[in-house]
């Protein structure tokens, strides 16, 4: 994904608008691009909107009704001037399944379940824009994101792989889905399999010639004309059918207050992924590169949109990167882009619903098939693979998990192993002994490519990491055996604290405890290069900064040495120990 843009993108004011934001400095001359952008955006999310509405189990003007919901309600609000909100295949799987369980256990129907869903992620997902939650989306690791992906990829794949070869669906998991259709062997439809894998094969080789070229809705368009020509649809071609025309209209879903709160834990789920997804989409195509992402903002236009889906009868809507970067590579100036594109969805579902009877469902499931592949990020993993290991693990356990449990369970563990992850990564920090690099004033970690140097009186340890109750007492051990290792008693240890960044309440009593064994064995403590703000005010709050003593605070570890011990003999070599 492009991370910023040409100087010719760059908006020519920085002034902030309270709506409408990316038309902030907009030109006439600039309308030409958006309209090119808005075009090229039609042509794409047609045939997306319309697979992922049939991947939920809704008619196609369902997912027509969740773009023009999210599109407009994010030029409304949105800030980001080439994100596109809408239907998405991220999430779709996640609440189609359960929103189908509901269903058949006598809750309202799958429609109106779904727009109650849309109210409450949507008001989730602005409130965490209200509340600058942006930092929720740094939870999850790229390894636990990948798996994510990938645990989806494989639910897309198997629920359209019935429609590509023509057969009935199954219900079930997808190993028992796929045991079911392998006892269907017999009856697959052959001209289903050739219009699916035509139109998935149309779509890959284009997107290797260039991502503008509108394969999906060629392949659409052929794939309806030669089942309307030929008559396959008699030949056991199944097809869309009578597809509802007409407008939206604003109404709230038909369904009761407990039912909706029956749905909150799934739209909890459904709202961290869209966090996520939207954080990542606007921090890789960012309006403008002299400012940061406004990725608080960019919450509040999502979330409104699936607010506005769901009043429209909808279902959630999400910031979608590859749409986006349609609207960034095809010139797109503005929100115009998406609102245009919008405009010829909205037309297509009042004036042309009749066009879609004859589109084979086969089409839609190689669209959709193409999706799901391109989400399964085989390189990225065999990357993370070779690099760490242990990383790699965490794709397979996110994956798995994914695709064996129910999605949304899949999900949560997802979250609680990249935190679990996270937690694990910083309990194995340890104290680091530093050597003095020659001929300078720095010390540093010991490298085989650096004879460093030590003071035989002077002890200069290093904690790479923050200092918090999850490696506190590992610290604490790591500092005592550097002392107690030496052959004689240091007379200084010295702190480089440059890289602990904050400090809890459980480290700062482990390390007063370590100041006062320090002192107890007559050696003296010092702490050098503080640097962190956060750190210093625990330092103060803490009462580390008045068991130590300002006088035992310093700047460099040079400074701690020469005003505790005075100039010092250096000795070649590694520390022993």
């Amino acid at each position: 994904m492009a991370t910023s843009i040409s100087d010719d993108r760059k908006p020519p004011s920085s002034r902030t608008w309270p709506v409408f934001t990316s038309l902030s400095g907009y030109a006439p001359r600039d309308l030409r691009r958006d309209i090119v952008a808005g075009l090229t955006l039609a042509a794409i999310a047609i045939p997306e909107q319309m697979a992922t509405a049939r991947l939920g189990g809704f008619p196609p003007d369902i997912g027509f009704f969740a773009f023009i919901a999210g599109t407009i309600a994010f030029a409304v609000l949105g800030g980001n001037r080439f994100l596109s909100a809408g239907a998405d295949s991220t999430i779709t799987p996640i609440f189609a399944g359960a929103l189908l369980m509901a269903t058949a256990s006598g809750a309202p129907s799958h429609t109106a379940l779904a727009a109650a869903l849309a109210l409450v992620v949507g008001i989730t997902v602005i409130a965490s824009g209200l509340l600058r939650l942006g930092w929720v989306a740094d939870l999850l690791s790229v390894p636990v994101t990948t798996g994510f992906l990938a645990g989806i990829s494989v639910h897309i794949v198997v629920s359209q792989l019935p429609a590509l070869l023509g057969i009935l669906a199954p219900d079930g998991s997808p190993a028992h889905r796929i045991a079911a259709m392998v006892s269907q062997f017999g009856q697959i439809n052959p001209y289903s399999v050739t219009i699916g894998l035509a139109v998935f094969g149309l779509i890959l080789i284009a997107e290797r010639i260039s991502a503008r070229i509108p394969a999906a809705l060629i392949g659409l368009l052929a794939a309806t004309a030669a089942v309307a020509l030929l008559g396959l649809d008699r030949r056991g071609v199944a097809v869309l059918g009578v597809v509802p025309g007409g407008l939206p209209h604003l109404s709230l879903p038909a369904v009761k207050l407990d039912e909706i709160i029956h749905v909150v834990p799934l739209a909890l789920v459904v709202a961290v992924v869209v966090i996520l997804q939207t954080a990542a989409t606007t921090r890789s195509f960012v309006s403008d590169p002299d400012k940061p992402p406004a990725v608080d903002r960019d919450f509040i236009g999502v979330g409104a949109g699936s607010i506005l889906a769901g009043l429209f009868g909808a279902f959630p809507v999400n910031a979608s990167p590859p749409r986006t970067a349609i609207v960034a590579e095809t010139g797109g100036r503005s929100q115009i882009a998406g609102l245009l594109a919008a405009v010829l969805i909205l037309a297509l579902v009042a004036f042309g619903a009749r066009l879609l009877a004859d589109v084979p469902l086969a089409a839609l499931a190689g669209v959709l098939m193409f999706i799901g592949l391109r989400i399964f990020r085989i390189p990225q993993m065999l990357d993370v693979y070779r690099r760490s290991f242990e990383e790699f693990a965490l794709i397979i356990i996110t994956m798995v998990s994914i695709v064996v449990l129910p999605i949304e369970n899949g999900v949560g563990i997802g979250i609680v192993v990249s935190l679990l992850h996270g937690m694990w990564t910083t309990t194995r920090a340890r104290p680091i002994e530093f050597e003095k690099v020659p001929d300078t004033s720095i010390w540093w970690a010991p490298s085989p490519k650096l004879k460093g140097e030590t003071l035989p009186a002077v002890v200069v340890v290093a904690f790479q990491a923050p200092l918090s109750f999850l490696n506190a007492y590992s610290f604490k051990q790591g500092v005592l055996g550097v002392i107690e290792g030496r052959p004689q008693p240091p007379g200084l240890v010295v702190l480089e604290a440059g890289s602990i960044v904050a400090i809890d309440f459980t480290a700062a009593q482990i390390l007063a405890e370590v100041i006062r064994y320090c002192r107890d064995s007559g050696v003296s403590f010092a702490v050098a290069r503080l640097e962190s703000v956060r750190a210093q005010e625990a330092f103060s709050r803490f009462g580390i900064t008045d068991l130590l003593g300002e006088d035992h605070i310093f700047h460099s570890v040079d400074q701690a040495i020469g005003a505790l011990t005075g100039p010092q003999p250096v000795a070649p070599g590694q520390i022993p120990g």
